[in-house]
């Protein structure tokens, strides 16, 4: 007689309820994946190559395979801007402490004390590097670190923003208005009609208050002057060089622009922005004026003159003082955005997603982690979030295990009944040889 079958069927069931012991173990460890123990069959003809048809009896059961289940998890909402979690097939990079690149689902991340960006362990997520002319992660991926310190000051004018260049003045002139006659003045209200004003940054990112003055000049037509910290930004000093600017009266002022309107309001003059070279006032201007804003673009378009009061619809510009790192944080496409108290942003890299081609062949490492195998190949697609069957990314959110509890419980059960039945089958066979022992 032999104990063979009953013994193979403990032993599978017990690794059953090993594998349904860590599913219900990893219930709620995010971007875990369930497993299933895998079974068949053995039988001794199959094994010595002899027939026995239809009579030969199975010699038991054995563990074929312990089988991942890489189907998606919930995602669920954090309040950590470093969280992610994937929708789809993709994994993480990440580099090991070896060096080499393993894989993971769990998008749980912060910041070490070097600025590099790392999961609970410690091991650095990897992406690519920022190209700013290209507008996209480039080059191989390498670990995210966040230079800290002081973000630096952008120059007015020197922005590459491309919707917003310069300064942009968007405003109405009030028609009903006559021309001053008094010689223009800043410090002559009664000089201009209407004035406004907006900071710039030099490029040390140091403020200057900038200001512009309309005086009307004819029936539709104006002129537009200017002054930085309260002296002209345009003009030629008639006074000797004196340190600091000269007074406001020893300078001919030259208006910045004339705008002029049709009979119905609307801006004619062509075009409606100027490239205009700017004097710094805070330095001597003779025997050389320094140039501040070099060829500084100030676009006046949308402006209008209706009978209406004066109001200011736009003042912008694309200069930013110096800033303390605020914060990091990821969008749905993976771009790692550093921030600043100046409210300017960074693109600082763009993770990759990556997938195999039989997810099932990873190797589990433990530490929410899977190395590359034979089995799995290499990877088969590396992307940016949101490419094919990679998936999306959803920042401050985290991918839930993918363990149905219930269904899990009830496996328990059923791997229980069935150690039970399994040793009922050793017992009855013990029963049996003590029956023959006893025969006389």
């Amino acid at each position: 007689m032999s104990f063979q079958q009953g013994l193979s069927g403990l032993n599978a069931t017990s690794k059953s309820l090993e594998v349904i012991g860590n599913n219900i173990a990893n219930a709620n460890t995010y971007g875990a994946k369930s497993s299933r123990a895998e079974f068949s069959d053995m039988y001794a003809t199959a094994m010595n190559g002899a027939g026995g048809g239809g009579a030969a009896a199975g010699i038991g059961v054995s563990v074929s395979s312990v089988a991942q289940q890489f189907n998606q998890g919930n995602i669920t909402t954090t309040t950590n801007p470093l969280d992610m979690a994937i929708n789809g097939r993709g994994f993480f990079q990440i580099q090991a402490a070896s060096g080499e690149t393993v894989y993971s689902r769990n998008g749980q991340f912060k910041l070490d004390r070097d600025g590099f960006v790392v999961n609970g362990q410690g091991l650095k997520l990897k992406a690519q590097v920022w190209d700013e002319t290209a507008g996209r992660g480039a080059g191989d991926a390498v670990p995210i670190q966040l230079q800290t310190g002081l973000g630096a000051p952008v120059k007015t004018g020197a922005g590459t923003n491309p919707v917003l260049a310069g300064v942009q003045l968007t405003i109405n002139l009030d028609a009903r208005k006559d021309a001053p006659t008094a010689a223009m003045a800043f410090d002559t209200p009664e000089s201009y009609n209407f004035s406004t004003s907006q900071t710039l940054f030099d490029g040390q990112g140091a403020p200057l208050t900038m200001a512009y003055y309309f005086r009307k000049t004819a029936t539709d037509s104006w002129d537009v002057y200017g002054s930085i910290n309260g002296q002209p930004w345009d003009g030629v000093s008639a006074a000797p060089a004196t340190p600091g600017p000269p007074p406001v009266a020893a300078v001919q002022m030259n208006p910045l622009t004339t705008l002029s309107f049709s009979a119905d309001g609307v801006l004619t003059t062509a075009p409606a922005s100027v490239n205009h070279d700017i004097i710094d006032p805070r330095l001597p201007t003779t025997p050389t004026p320094t140039t501040l804003f070099s060829q500084l673009p100030i676009s006046f378009e949308g402006t209008s003159q209706y009978a209406a009061g004066f109001s200011v619809s736009q003042l912008k510009q694309d200069g930013y003082a110096s800033g303390e790192l605020t914060g990091m944080s990821f969008d749905s496409t993976g771009v790692a955005k550093a921030t600043f108290s100046n409210g300017r942003s960074t693109n600082l890299a763009q993770i990759q997603l990556t997938d195999f081609s039989n997810l099932q062949g990873l190797q589990p490492l433990g530490a929410n982690l899977w190395q590359a195998t034979y089995a799995s190949g290499d990877p088969v697609r590396v992307g940016s979030p949101g490419s094919g069957v990679l998936g999306s990314v959803q920042a401050g959110a985290l991918e839930e295990s993918n363990v149905d509890l219930t269904g899990e419980l009830v496996n328990m059960i059923t791997a229980q009944r069935l150690y039970q039945a399994n040793s009922q089958t050793i017992k009855t066979q013990d029963q049996v040889l003590q029956t023959l022992v006893n025969l006389r």
